[in-house]
């Protein structure tokens, strides 16, 4: 029987990892799973969340798995199978990644008839889906155009607007069936199989939807986007860690669009995710020195100072 692969796309901050930890634990705990995370900086945060959990993972970063390491991402592909015979394969691409070309990726002849796309699964964060459109649409409307299933978050921040998102995506994708539950409100066999159940927010019928056009791109994300990388030493208090955040927003030449990272704070070590205006602070077992950030025109020396890296 062939590897099932499913594909977790989503742009910066929509929700990704959280979504695979949501179907390791509730879908696929029985089975033999390999995740690959192809993240945005030379270390990957989300793998080490993962891993900890006892996952293995198969990490490709510092550049797009559907782009210059498209070659490397096959192999990777086909090594994994040779070795670990897994009955599922999820792949996390960076937030900036076209989900285009990691379905071509992944239907390479060298891989079949050992492995197939089982879904394509794109998360998108209701609160900030116009302003992605607006400013990313390149590589935010190739995550919707070519998904079979839509997956809506943080939609309790914006209720009142969820309408026009539906709208905008619908647009975007005819095909795919759209969620916008609250994701403590379905499981997972819901998420990965709608068409087996009835939703009230569900639109459409999930299938596989091949386009034949031609999904060549005009830039890659290492044209548009840049990424830095940081470790440090520091041992932060909760309360200045949250303000050297606040204040990387007004200093920075550039802009930062997501930065997460496991830091140590007087307190223990933090999990940290930020996003232009939602600064998000949490406890974790997972030990770590590093912060990751992506956006356009970023002061490497400038952060680097900021929290003091090295």
């Amino acid at each position: 029987m062939a590897t099932e692969i499913y594909v977790i796309a989503g742009f910066l901050g929509a929700g990704k990892t959280t979504l695979i930890q949501k179907l390791l634990r509730e879908t696929f705990k029985k089975e033999k799973v390999v995740l690959i995370e192809n993240d945005f900086g030379e270390i990957s945060i989300d793998a080490a969340l993962l891993r900890s959990g006892g996952i293995e993972v198969r990490e490709i970063n510092s550049g797009c798995i559907c782009c210059s390491l498209s070659g490397d991402f096959v192999k990777a592909l086909q090594e994994l199978l040779d070795r670990f015979h897994p009955d599922k394969i999820v792949i996390e691409p960076s937030g900036v990644s076209k989900l285009s070309d990691i379905v071509k990726a992944c239907s390479d002849p060298r891989l079949q008839p050992l492995a197939e796309v089982k879904g394509k699964i794109t998360i998108v964060d209701a609160n900030r889906c116009a302003l992605y459109l607006d400013n990313f649409g390149e590589f935010f409307e190739d995550q919707i155009r070519n998904a079979g299933i839509i997956l809506l978050s943080r939609t309790g921040d914006c209720p009142e607007e969820i309408k026009d998102v539906y709208k905008l995506i619908r647009d975007l994708n005819t095909h795919a069936s759209i969620l916008a539950k609250p994701w403590d409100q379905i499981n997972a066999a819901e998420i990965l199989f709608p068409q087996d159940h009835c939703h009230e927010h569900t639109h459409g019928h999930e299938h596989i939807h091949d386009h034949d056009c031609d999904h060549s791109h005009n830039h890659s994300a290492e044209d548009i986007f840049d990424t830095v990388t940081i470790q440090t030493k520091r041992v932060f208090s909760p309360e200045e860690l949250k303000a050297r955040v606040a204040h990387m927003e007004r200093i920075t030449g550039g802009t930062v669009l997501r930065a997460k990272g496991i830091l140590r704070t007087s307190g223990g070590y933090v999990n940290l995710q930020y996003l232009p205006g939602d600064i998000r602070i949490t406890s974790c077992t997972t030990r770590g020195n590093t912060l990751c950030l992506i956006g356009r025109n970023l002061d490497r020396q400038e952060l680097a100072g900021l929290f003091s890296g090295e």
